[in-house]
């Protein structure tokens, strides 16, 4: 999954960033609303976590464009203003949850992974393909009910092609999904992210493969 984070806090971003990214998905980080929003034209996001007070507005003007979006990410007001009329305000515009600071991380965790649930077909937050399933919310991914143990960059690999089982990934695409915006990926990452996952899945005697389609992306497939 990939999580926009808005917030002019460069110390709270950074442990937004982590945390995101230990428990979610790919996290990028934006500290006005202009570049928020151009990050929001041009890329897509499965999550915004957003402050309201930022240098050049309120956070909340971003929900419009938020709400244009198909498919529309899953929107987490996270400021230090706790007024009632605040929180009808955010969720009237649109806001699915909305976290007063200070915060317990672990709230915030459950949170985004709650409103992230609300946004899949399958309740429980799990899709599968083949004998292979994954689990979207505590991002795990199991064949036949026995754990993967797969590190992050290739579980974030998996989750964009399962998603989109049958069907073509862009190899630009793949990159958003795994990478934030401003990584700096070398020619084949992905390529070498991909060969090891393949081994993973024939090693776990997972019958579903990755197929490479030249010059375009890759696709998942039952063997």
């Amino acid at each position: 999954m990939h999580i926009l984070i808005v917030e002019d806090d460069r110390e709270l971003a950074a442990s937004l960033k982590a945390m995101m990214e230990a428990s979610i998905g790919v996290a990028d980080i934006f500290d006005t609303v202009a570049d928020a929003e151009s990050a929001l034209l041009a890329f897509k996001f499965d999550l915004a976590i957003i402050d309201r007070h930022l240098l050049d507005g309120d956070g909340l003007s971003l929900l419009p464009t938020l709400r244009q979006l198909r498919p529309r990410p899953a929107t987490l007001i996270l400021t230090a203003l706790d007024d009632p009329a605040d929180i009808v305000a955010a969720l009237d515009k649109g806001a699915d949850e909305y976290i007063s600071k200070p915060f317990e991380p672990m709230e915030l965790i459950a949170r985004a992974r709650a409103v992230l649930r609300r946004y899949n077909l399958d309740e429980t937050g799990c899709t599968q393909f083949g004998n292979l399933s994954f689990d979207l919310i505590n991002r795990s991914a199991m064949v036949e009910g026995s754990i993967m143990n797969t590190p992050r960059r290739e579980l974030a690999i998996l989750e964009a092609l399962i998603r989109r089982a049958g069907r073509v990934v862009q190899r630009d695409n793949l990159e958003a999904s795994v990478y934030g915006l401003d990584d700096e990926l070398g020619s084949n990452v992905i390529d070498s992210h991909v060969s090891r996952l393949r081994r993973r899945l024939r090693e776990a005697k997972c019958n579903v493969t990755i197929r490479t389609i030249r010059g375009i992306g890759y696709m998942m497939v039952q063997e």
